[in-house]
């Protein structure tokens, strides 16, 4: 079977260095409890949804009851999911052949400076989901190549299914209302990409909340940013959501991406408030696309790939990343371009990754069709986008996996569960070196 190797030498020499009390390749995970968490499908089920009558349950959840005090049997999570990916009113557009249910494996461990998350899943593919969409010359100019599956460009076969995978972690200290009962679904909602009622651009340019932080569609967010809960198009004023931020009131959003962080031993460090935000600094990937000509801004280095483009036929035949730093040289837009030459969409940098953004390291591996992701988070973080994880703490978590070249709500996801660094919790994390 494929081996997808891991992050590249002088990244794993990086994280075995100084930066951690560990060497996270030392670490004994035989000698660490596994919980099996079960993720399911969800389809379009939002906030709004789980407070409405089209929901079973919408009088407990519209008071803040938890998901499982009604989904509580065992394979719950299997039948609903299997259940939803299927179609009907949550799912409009289900797409053929898609899973609905995954068994991720958790398993938690710290020490002086870092937590170490563990997460193993079996992916859909025979093949690691390490692309993300591509710039394609079609003779004239460069356009963007690959969707993911819930788009319907691919659904009509205009356009080739192509997304990363991606490993999602929201992490609350106990801070933000009903999180540890409804997790994730509190920043799910109608307006939001692939939901039932998607904004216009129209309509969002009339949100002045959401003119004021310069967003032009709505993306995850929690309901305390809006003086509507139930409505995305109310919202607090700018300086009501810096008073919630200030007072601990959002979730923490760290993301590995199978692309676009992957490839330089990171995941991505955001957190849900008004919107899904990026923290302080520069994540490790960025446009590789010309805002006003399109054309890719970087190209592969011959001298040290033996190419400068490839072709669809060499898709999922090797690594495809554009790495700043190791790989890459500027866009010569006279190097004898054909009709069908792709080059990545994303242009990804350790360098240049910087400040909150660019806290956590994390080490994957796909092998017989599993992916094994390691994430690396430090202890006592003190930005005031980040939830600090300390020793002796409790936290509401949720996870969630995108898998088989698909994004926003095709995912599959967890209901809440605890997380504790040596406290008593769901998942308990082990200390290392007892």
């Amino acid at each position: 079977m494929k081996t997808f190797k891991a992050i590249p030498l002088a990244i794993a020499t990086l994280l075995a260095g100084s930066a951690l009390a560990a060497t996270p390749a030392s670490i004994d995970w035989s000698k660490v409890p596994t919980v099996k968490v079960p993720l399911f499908y969800p389809g379009q089920s939002t906030y709004e949804w789980l407070r409405s009558k089209e929901h079973d349950g919408w009088a407990k959840t519209a008071r803040g009851g938890s998901c499982v005090s009604c989904h509580d049997e065992d394979d719950a999570e299997k039948e609903m999911g299997n259940k939803l990916v299927k179609g009907g009113p949550l799912e409009p557009m289900p797409v053929t052949g898609k899973n609905g249910y995954i068994d991720l494996k958790v398993q938690a461990a710290y020490d002086t400076k870092n937590a170490y998350l563990r997460f193993q899943w079996k992916t859909a593919n025979p093949f690691p989901g390490s692309e993300h969409q591509y710039l394609r010359f079609d003779g004239k100019e460069w356009k963007v190549w690959g969707y993911p599956k819930l788009d319907k460009v691919v659904q009509d076969g205009k356009q080739p299914g192509i997304y990363e995978d991606r490993m999602s972690v929201m992490l609350d200290d106990g801070k933000v209302p009903d999180f540890g009962k409804q997790g994730c679904w509190l920043t799910c909602h109608e307006g939001e990409r692939d939901t039932s009622k998607v904004a216009t651009k129209e309509e969002v340019a009339l949100n002045p909340m959401l003119a004021a932080i310069k967003k032009t569609d709505v993306r995850k967010y929690l309901p305390a940013s809006r003086t509507d809960p139930l409505d995305w198009k109310t919202g607090k004023t700018v300086e009501e959501l810096a008073k919630i931020k200030a007072s601990g009131g959002f979730v923490d959003l760290f993301q590995w991406r199978g692309h676009r962080s992957h490839a330089v031993g990171m995941a991505d460090d955001g957190y849900v408030l008004e919107w899904r935000l990026a923290d302080g600094g520069k994540d490790p990937f960025s446009s590789n696309a010309d805002k006003d000509t399109h054309a890719p801004k970087y190209m592969w280095d011959m001298q040290k790939t033996g190419y400068k483009s490839i072709t669809a036929d060499q898709l999922r035949k090797g690594d495809h990343f554009l790495i700043r730093e190791q790989n890459a040289v500027p866009f010569d837009p006279n190097a004898g371009w054909k009709e069908g030459d792709l080059i990545p969409d994303y242009l990804v940098s350790r360098a240049d990754a910087k400040g909150s953004a660019a806290d956590n390291n994390a080490i994957a591996n796909w092998k017989d069709g599993v992916w094994t992701v390691l994430m690396i988070r430090p202890l006592g973080l003190a930005n005031d986008d980040d939830k600090a994880l300390k020793e002796g703490g409790v936290y509401n978590v949720g996870f969630a996996v995108h898998d088989d070249n698909i994004t926003t709500r095709g995912h599959h996801v967890s209901f809440v569960r605890t997380l504790g660094l040596g406290a008593k919790a769901d998942i308990r994390a082990t200390k290392l070196g007892n």
